[in-house]
C-alpha cells in the first residue's frame, strides 16, 4: 500500500509553480476529438486523471503523444466504440466523451462515470441538454446510449449552474445545426478555457464566462494549438499551506483574479499576501482571526477549497463556520481532522470550528481528492508524523505534490508500507 508520510512543523519558503488546471484539462482532452486533425494542448498536468483520459483516447484509436506537459492528439483514425466501465469508473470527467462523441458521430455508448464520493452526482442535466438537442437516451443498467439522426440547436436552461453539464452541452452543440443557447450556464474560468479551445478549432461560441452561452453550429472543426489555464484550486491549496507554515512562500504561474475569493478570505483572517501579475507571496501571520465561509459557484468561494481551508480555521482564535452548499458529503475529512486534534462539529451541512487547537500526527485517510489535500495541509502543521492512506485520490489532482512541497522545505515522502 502506498502512503504519504509527513513530518510536520517545517517552515516553507521558496517558490511553487502551479500546474495546468485539472478541471480544464479533463475537458480539453475529450474536446480535441471533435476535430478531424491533430491538436496540441500544452500545460496539461501529468496526473492520474489525465492518464485515464489518454487511455480512453487510445482505446478509441486516437494517436496520443505526451511530452513535458504537452499533449498531441490526432483523431484522424478514431473509431466510435462503446466505452466500457473499466475506463469510465476511473474518473468523473469520463462523461465529457459523451458530449464529444455525440457531437462528432451523433451516437455514443458508455457507462456511468466514476469519481470521488462527495455526494449525489447525477448526470441528468447533461442528458436533459442532449435531449433538447434532439438526442434519444437509452439506459440499460449502468450503460447509456445517446443518439440522434441529427442534432439541432435549442434553448437549454440549466436548473443548476453545473460546470460539467455546461461543458458537455457545449461539446455536443458545436457541430449541431443552428444555434444553441445555454441559460444559467456555469461561469468558471475552465469553461472560458474550453470555449477558447473550441473557437480555435473553428467553433462559434460566445458568452463563455457569463450565465448565457451561445453556440452557432459549424460543419467541421480543425486542429489547433492551445494552452490550459493554471489550476486555481492547486494555487488556492498552496496559498492555504503558505498561510499556515510559509515564510514568503511564492505561488507562481497563477491568474490572481481566479483565486480572488480565497485571497479575500485569507486577508480577512490576517494573512499577509503580496499579489503580483502572475504570482502571490504568502507569509504565516502571528495569529489568525476567525471567519465564516460559504461555498458557492464561481466567483464565490470554491467548494474544492473548503476542506483545506477548514484545516486553516482550526488555528484561528475563536469560532468559525464553514457552510457547504454544493456537495452534501464533503465533510468526510472532519473525522480525521479531529483525530489529529481539531475541534470540529458538523450539523446541517455546516461545520463549526473551534480554535486554535494543536494538531498531532497520526494515521488518516484521504477519502476524496480535496479531503486528501486537507490531510496533507494538516500533516504539514501537525507535531510528529502523519501517515495518509488512499493517496491515489490526491494524485488524481495534484501534479508532483510531493516534489513541489519538498522543494520548499517540507518533510514529505511517498512510500510503500
Amino acid at each position: 500500500m502506498k502512503v504519504l508520510e509527513i513530518k510536520g512543523k517545517k517552515e516553507l519558503s521558496g517558490s511553487i509553480r502551479v500546474s495546468g488546471a485539472k478541471n480544464a484539462s479533463v475537458a480539453l482532452i475529450p474536446a480535441a476529438i471533435l476535430a478531424d486533425e491533430e491538436s496540441t494542448i500544452c500545460n496539461i498536468p501529468e496526473i492520474t486523471d489525465t492518464d485515464a483520459l489518454c487511455e480512453i483516447l487510445e482505446f478509441l484509436g486516437v494517436e496520443v503523444k505526451r511530452a513535458s506537459e504537452s499533449i498531441v492528439i490526432d483523431p484522424s483514425n478514431m473509431k466510435n466504440l462503446e466505452i466500457k466501465d473499466n475506463y469510465c469508473k476511473k474518473l468523473r470527467a469520463s462523461y465529457y466523451f459523451m458530449g464529444a462523441l455525440l457531437g462528432k458521430y451523433k451516437k455514443v455508448t458508455m457507462c456511468f462515470p466514476g469519481g470521488c464520493s462527495i455526494g449525489k452526482r447525477p448526470i441528468n442535466l447533461h442528458l436533459k441538454g442532449f435531449e433538447a438537442l434532439g438526442a434519444t437516451i437509452t439506459n440499460n443498467g449502468n450503460k447509456y446510449t445517446v443518439e440522434a439522426e441529427e442534432l439541432k440547436g435549442a434553448n437549454i436552461y440549466l436548473d443548476i449552474a453545473s460546470v460539467g453539464a455546461t461543458i458537455n452541452i457545449m461539446l455536443a452543440a458545436v457541430k449541431a445545426e443552428g444555434t444553441t443557447i445555454i441559460d444559467n450556464a456555469a461561469k468558471e474560468p475552465e469553461i472560458v478555457n474550453i470555449a477558447t479551445f473550441l473557437n480555435s478549432m473553428g467553433a462559434k461560441v460566445t458568452g463563455a464566462g457569463t450565465s448565457t452561452i451561445k453556440i452557432r453550429g459549424v460543419k467541421e472543426l480543425h486542429g489547433c494549438f492551445h494552452e490550459a489555464i493554471p489550476d486555481r484550486i492547486e494555487a488556492g491549496t498552496y496559498m492555504i499551506i503558505g498561510a499556515l507554515c510559509g515564510n514568503r512562500l511564492k505561488i507562481d504561474n497563477i491568474i490572481p483574479n481566479h483565486v480572488e475569493a480565497v485571497i479575500s478570505k485569507l486577508q480577512e483572517i490576517g494573512v499577509e499576501i503580496e499579489i503580483g501579475a502572475d504570482y502571490v507571496v504568502v507569509t504565516k501571520p502571528q495569529k489568525f482571526k476567525t471567519t465564516n465561509i460559504k461555498t458557492s459557484v464561481y466567483p464565490g468561494f470554491p467548494t474544492d477549497l473548503q476542506q483545506p481551508f477548514t484545516v486553516l480555521l482550526t488555528q484561528a482564535v475563536g469560532k468559525s463556520k464553514v457552510e457547504e452548499t454544493i456537495w452534501e458529503n464533503r465533510f468526510m475529512h472532519v473525522v480525521y481532522l479531529n483525530d489529529l486534534g481539531a475541534d470540529v462539529t458538523v450539523k446541517n451541512q455546516t461545520a463549526t470550528v473551534l480554535g486554535p487547537t494543536p494538531l498531532t500526527g497520526t494515521h488518516v485517510v484521504a477519502t476524496d481528492l480535496r479531503a486528501g489535500a486537507a490531510m496533507v495541509t494538516a500533516g504539514l502543521i501537525a507535531e510528529g508524523t502523519t501517515i495518509i492512506t488512499n493517496i491515489d485520490h490526491i494524485l488524481r489532482g495534484y501534479e508532483n505534490i510531493v516534489e513541489k512541497l519538498i522543494s520548499v522545505g517540507a518533510k514529505i515522502e511517498s512510500k510503500e508500507i
